[in-house]
């Protein structure tokens, strides 16, 4: 990819970064949710930067660490979830901070 600031990205454009046929990226399309390019009206598929990441976890996961694609779906819920904790632990401690502030001006 010669643009890595671009919003979206072409099939090709992945398909190259990534160094897996496109056939491979609409398959897997199917199987892993976590995989959502925007298809326009032309029918073309437009991969974000968040997409491509994901493409290239599964990659890792499927390929290097040789996971089969059950493994590789758990593997990625999981990875969701815990991250889905961890901005959700983020945003109760701010939220906590703020209240611990209200406290803190009333009293003094």
């Amino acid at each position: 990819m010669t643009e890595l600031n671009k919003k979206y990205y072409t099939i090709s454009e992945v398909s190259k970064a990534c160094g897996l046929k496109p056939h491979t990226l609409r398959f897997w399309e199917k199987e892993f949710k976590q995989i959502s390019p925007q298809i326009n009206k032309g029918g073309r598929r437009r991969y974000q930067p968040k997409d491509i990441e994901i493409i290239n976890s599964i990659k890792n996961l499927l390929q290097d660490e040789g996971l089969t694609i059950s493994g590789a779906k758990k593997k990625l819920a999981q990875t969701t979830v815990d991250s889905s904790n961890k901005n959700n632990s983020k945003k109760i401690i701010k939220e906590l901070e703020k209240i611990l502030m209200q406290i803190k001006k009333s009293r003094g």
